[in-house]
């Protein structure tokens, strides 16, 4: 069935990009629910296995039904690009309860025996307590299992950002959404998504917000319903080298690969670095550095970031599975 998202003349102008760790998380939580669907991310799941099996994760999973509306108060899309987790929990916490509630009530219908279950009478009957319950839980999630890897995750969502953003200057939003997913079809002003719900929506002038994620693999979501700002999740680029780990190989192959100097750049990132600092590092001019580092952007495996009146590069989850010989 497919979800059908209208736009008008404004809503071309407000299309953005954004990234949120608060949505990662909670997409940790469900990937946790069915691992045998993740298989990206086995690794991973090895690594953290001890760690998830302290949470106590069954109050979230009970308002993940597998098919059916999860509350978009817990989650809701993020309000600017590059939000901190702080920033969004804060928000989650600052939730309207009887909104909540309601939300709530209509995922807990979702799951045969939620809606009667003894914790799901108590969270209707007392939504603060039920904000804060599930807020906090989140919040656990985070710190004990997102936010120790959240500089690769996000130098992988960042990279993605970077790259559709210039394919959106190349080809336009008609051309860049079906290049996003292979189930987003574009006419006459029209985002059609192939989606295991029906879902349709006129934009009204808010726009739509453009949002790759790591562990939402492989689905497609485009469901917010109002007041949430319109958002199409979609599987981030470059997740197949995530999670790789160094294997010991020389560098010799990455020099035939990529040059001398170039190769010298991206081994040289173990953390991020302007490049200034990388030409004092290596010995090289600042223009040679600046050269490298544009071809190493352009190809997917650095991202820039700017603070105040520097430029930071770093490694994307492909450079470094590249620099590790994964």
């Amino acid at each position: 069935m497919p979800s059908r998202l209208h736009f008008g003349e404004d809503d071309f102008l407000r299309c953005r990009f954004a990234v949120s760790p608060l949505w990662e998380t909670q997409e940790v939580v469900r990937t946790l629910k069915r691992p045998e669907r993740h298989g990206y991310h086995a690794h991973w799941l090895r690594r953290i296995r001890t760690a998830a099996a302290e949470l106590d994760l069954a109050p979230l999973w009970l308002l993940m039904p597998r098919r059916g509306h999860s509350p978009d108060w817990l989650c809701p899309p993020p309000t600017g690009p590059a939000a901190s987790f702080e920033e969004e929990i804060a928000a989650v916490r600052a939730a309207d309860p009887e909104a909540a509630r309601e939300d709530t009530a209509r995922s807990l219908a979702d799951t045969p025996g939620a809606l009667g279950s003894p914790r799901g009478q108590t969270w209707l009957r007392d939504p603060v307590r039920m904000v804060r319950e599930l807020s906090d839980a989140l919040e656990e999630v985070w710190h004990t299992l997102v936010e120790p890897d959240w500089p690769r995750l996000r130098a992988l969502l960042e990279a993605d950002v970077a790259f559709h953003s210039r394919r959106l200057a190349e080809v336009g939003l008609g051309g860049l959404l079906p290049e996003i997913n292979r189930r987003c079809g574009w006419n006459a002003g029209t985002l059609t998504v192939e989606w295991r719900g029906e879902h349709e929506r006129d934009l009204g002038g808010q726009g739509l917000v453009l949002m790759p994620s790591v562990f939402s693999w492989p689905d497609l979501v485009s469901s917010f319903d109002p007041p949430w700002q319109p958002t199409l999740v979609y599987p981030a680029r470059g997740i197949g080298g995530l999670w790789a780990e160094p294997t010991g190989r020389t560098r010799d192959t990455l020099v035939r690969l990529l040059g001398r100097g170039r190769s010298a750049v991206l081994t040289a990132l173990d953390e991020p670095a302007t490049t200034t600092a990388l030409a004092h590092r290596l010995g090289l001019a600042p223009s040679s550095v600046s050269a490298h580092l544009t071809v190493l952007r352009d190809a997917g495996l650095l991202t820039a970031r700017r603070y105040g009146h520097q430029v930071l590069y770093e490694r994307t989850p492909l450079g470094m599975a590249l620099a590790a010989g994964g």
